[in-house]
């Protein structure tokens, strides 16, 4: 439809219609006070080039990820995007976050999630994963309400400390209504889940024991500890749900397959994805294919048409938002294709060798770092095994420290006395492959001026 401006006698007929003799009697409502009685200062019109340099000197006036140093994690973490994985998801076939009506006739877009679902089973060792989910939250949440789904009977859910704090708030929220007894389990003093806690708690009444590896502080739990612990709780009927916030962890840590999960959630940011001021974020759910019919989300399956040709259909549709609500796995009805497709190109431009590589250089870098700051008097930094976090306590508050950080264009880790009250002058610290060694040598130099 072409733009056709209005004309000064169209306008009349509009004003006479709506009985108003002007445009400004339009305007009657507003106290003459707090009208503009002058021009506004706009500069005339300048050519796109000009625009664009103007901008750019605005923007520069800012800390971003080109200029700045970050060190924050706790949930979102600042990692390296190859260009090729925008390049490709921003086609025109491919941008949209939704599936069609009529799937089937989208052969591309249902291959793209089926390949998704198959790299979350490889990177978990899980039997089947489905389309994704809004993110980590939503997907701990789901997994919870999928364990009360397969014990009905039972109530109790072991959540440690050692979960993210807004991971916990989600499935709070999310099973408000449910009747469920959450049981919380606090941390050792070196910030590490208090299995012998757990192994007390755990009875016939509980449903599922949630983890998180690495936990909420960076800390890697124990392989062996994990298995013991999914032995104790398969012994009772219950359900282990792990839940991996960064998933380039999995480069060289053992997948919550091997020992002993369940259900597998996680967030997929990290995987060719932006931060973006927190959103749009990646839900990862896996489980074993006991459970398929009581797992929330969509599922694309592949198949052979009647020539015998491969071709990719929605199915087990009938445990979703296809049938009756009361009956329904979950009320989510759509999921993250956009960015589960993002995934799946930044996971095939790495392959194994530089995914495994990846989740290197991050341990080496997070290492570098502890080794330094422990350097460093009046820091004390607990001796556990981490991937790319790690707590520090300091000698000063974390609101100076960050403050003098920024002043550098450092922008530092996160204060954790906001989610632990018991952890004053506790920072947690995050280094990936975007900090370097000299990334991290001028971060040292602002500790060292605090002491």
């Amino acid at each position: 439809m072409r733009y056709i401006p209005n004309t000064k006698s169209v306008r009349q007929k509009m004003l006479r219609e709506i009985h108003v003799k002007s445009l400004e009697d339009l305007f009657s409502d507003i106290p003459e006070e707090v009208r503009l009685q002058k021009l506004l200062r706009i500069p005339g019109p300048v050519s796109e080039q000009e625009l664009y340099e103007h901008l750019m000197t605005l923007s520069e006036k800012n800390n971003h990820g080109g200029n700045a140093s970050y060190f924050i994690g706790a949930g979102a973490y600042f990692h390296w995007i190859p260009s090729v994985v925008s390049h490709l998801a921003g086609r025109s076939e491919f941008y949209t976050a939704y599936t069609p009506y009529q799937p089937e006739i989208s052969q591309g877009t249902l291959q793209a999630i089926f390949e998704f679902q198959t790299y979350m089973c490889l990177l978990t060792r899980m039997e089947v994963a489905n389309a994704s989910m809004y993110d980590g939250a939503s997907a701990l949440a789901e997994a919870v309400l999928m364990a009360r789904r397969i014990n009905p009977a039972r109530a109790d859910v072991l959540m440690p400390s050692t979960v993210h704090p807004e991971y916990r708030q989600v499935v709070q929220t999310y099973l408000l209504a449910q009747d469920t007894n959450f049981i919380d389990v606090p941390f050792t003093e070196d910030f590490q889940t208090d299995w012998k806690a757990i192994e007390k708690r755990i009875s016939k009444e509980t449903s599922c024991l949630v983890i998180q590896n690495p936990n909420v502080f960076g800390t890697v739990e124990n392989f062996q500890t994990l298995q013991r612990i999914s032995e104790k709780i398969h012994e009772v009927g219950a359900l282990m749900i792990v839940t991996v916030i960064e998933p380039i962890s999995l480069g060289i840590l053992a997948p919550p397959g091997e020992y002993g999960a369940d259900i597998v959630v996680g967030e997929g940011q990290p995987l060719g994805n932006p931060i973006s001021f927190g959103g749009p974020f990646l839900g990862i759910f896996a489980t074993k294919k006991t459970f398929v019919r009581k797992m929330p989300g969509r599922l694309v399956g592949q198949t052979t048409d009647s020539r015998g040709e491969r071709g990719y259909v929605l199915t087990l549709a009938t445990r979703e938002q296809h049938i009756r609500r009361e009956k329904a796995t979950s009320n989510i009805c759509t999921n993250q294709s956009l960015c589960a497709l993002r995934a799946s190109i930044y996971l095939s431009v790495l392959g194994k060798k530089g995914f495994r590589e990846l989740a290197r250089v991050n341990l080496k870098h997070a290492d570098y770092a502890r080794e330094q700051i422990s350097r460093i008097g009046g820091f004390r930094i607990a001796p556990v095994p981490i991937f790319n976090e790690f707590v520090v306590e300091c000698p000063k508050t974390v609101s100076k420290i960050q403050k003098a950080l920024l002043a550098k264009r450092i922008v530092g880790g996160l204060d954790l006395s906001r989610f632990f009250p018991n952890l004053e002058n506790h920072i947690l610290l995050c280094a990936t492959e975007m900090n370097s060694r000299n990334d991290i040598d001028r971060m040292c130099e602002v500790l060292r001026s605090m002491t």
